[in-house]
């Protein structure tokens, strides 16, 4: 355990909440991502179910060290633990912004059987960006990574053209 706080520059064991909460998430993923291939309700599919979601959560975990490897010196963050506090941060956020976009536009009475398919996912899209910024800071402010999520919105909005929009 010494060493595993070590690499992850935990200073205190409360800091263990993100790796386990990152743990979680990413089990939950592979298993989210196996159900696709295979029906969770048939009993006689969970052998391979389990397995599929054994194979991709190491699947996922290598990736996601390697990214942690590439945006470390990218990425300005006091310890190595909070980046899994963004990854986390930018999971939640993304989750929650496709999920919020289809009922928002149901509130507004866009369907797909009353426009455009292709205007409809334009839209869809559209709202879902707008609220993943929204949503982005709050859900950084609420796991403490407010000032690196503003620092990178300001970021990709001068990218995106906005800089002149965007106070320094």
């Amino acid at each position: 355990m010494q060493k595993f706080k070590t690499r992850w520059e935990i200073q205190h064991n409360w800091q263990l909440l993100f790796p386990l909460l990152g743990i979680i998430a990413l089990l939950y993923s592979s298993y989210k991502i196996a159900g696709i291939f295979f029906n969770r309700r048939e009993s006689s599919n969970i052998p391979y179910l389990i397995t599929l979601s054994i194979v991709l959560y190491f699947a996922l975990l290598k990736f996601f060290l390697f990214c942690f490897k590439r945006l470390e010196n990218k990425w300005i963050v006091d310890y190595k633990w909070e980046m899994i506090r963004i990854f986390l941060v930018f999971a939640i956020t993304g989750s929650t912004s496709a999920f919020i976009s289809k009922p928002i536009l149901n509130l507004l009475g866009i369907t797909k059987e009353n426009l455009n398919v292709f205007v409809y996912w334009l839209l869809y899209i559209i709202i879902g960006l707008i609220f993943y910024q929204i949503l982005l800071i709050s859900i950084a402010w609420i796991f403490g990574q407010y000032a690196f999520f503003r620092d990178f919105l300001k970021r990709f909005g001068k990218r995106m053209g906005f800089g002149r929009f965007i106070k320094k």
